[in-house]
């Protein structure tokens, strides 16, 4: 009996995947090898995701280190196939990097990694951020329709994990914002209180002599608070959030 009938395909090994609970980052370099192996027929093809987000580029996944360095070279040279996918939100495949005369640095990198066809398929964030997948291999021409339907389906995986990875962090980052904003209320609180009984003063009277202070001083009310409250010999303030 042939053996390679007991083997998983890459459809299964990816339903055994979307079936575990792990981290986006593993997640997304487990599926750039997925997509990787359903894409390599007769030649070997590498697989990466980028992602751009508050004007920062980063790699997010990675079928191996060779993937990694070809994409990171893209992110130095700031142009490339899979930059300009994401930038455009369109399908770019090059089928010669010898002949392709758009990003002339970076075709020139890749040539020198021994690889002639490059395929970059823009991923739906839905305005959130943007990203792209890219696929290379070893001969020219090698991105046919089906290996171009292949991608797209990987592609639509790769975007539904981005959007709920990037969404998540939306919500931490307005978290961390309200945590910050409600510790620094906390020290200038307490400050508040101290100057109301040094001076003798009402609430908003003792507010508006710390605004004049931070004024005069030109610094921010929150350093002037924490600097008045280390003057009682006060370390600085914990807000407890209570769970």
């Amino acid at each position: 009996m042939d053996s390679t009938l007991n083997q998983p395909s890459a459809v299964e090994m990816l339903v055994d995947l979307l079936a575990t609970d792990q981290e986006i980052a593993p997640f997304l370099d487990d599926l750039s090898r997925l997509a990787a192996i359903e894409l390599t027929k007769d030649l070997p093809v590498l697989c990466g995701i980028t992602l751009e987000r508050h004007k920062r580029l980063t790699i997010v996944g990675s079928s191996d280190d060779e993937a990694r360095k070809l994409d990171e070279i893209q992110l130095g040279f700031e142009e490339g196939p899979c930059l300009h996918s994401q930038k455009t939100h369109t399908l770019i495949r090059v089928d010669d990097v010898e002949s392709e005369t758009r990003w002339p640095d970076y075709m020139a990198a890749v040539r020198g990694h021994g690889l002639r066809s490059v395929l970059a398929v823009p991923l739906d964030l839905e305005d959130v951020a943007k990203a792209a997948m890219n696929f290379y291999t070893t001969a020219p021409g090698a991105f046919n329709d089906s290996m171009i339907e292949a991608a797209e389906r990987y592609a639509a995986l790769a975007a539904r994990a981005l959007r709920v990875a990037v969404r998540i962090a939306r919500h931490a980052e307005a978290a961390e914002d309200r945590q910050r904003a409600m510790e620094s209320r906390t020290v200038i609180d307490i400050a508040i209180g101290i100057t109301m009984a040094q001076a003798q003063c009402s609430q908003d009277e003792a507010f508006q002599i710390l605004k004049k202070a931070s004024s005069h001083r030109n610094i921010k009310l929150h350093a002037l608070a924490e600097e008045l409250v280390a003057t009682v010999g006060q370390s600085a303030p914990m807000t407890v959030f209570e769970n």
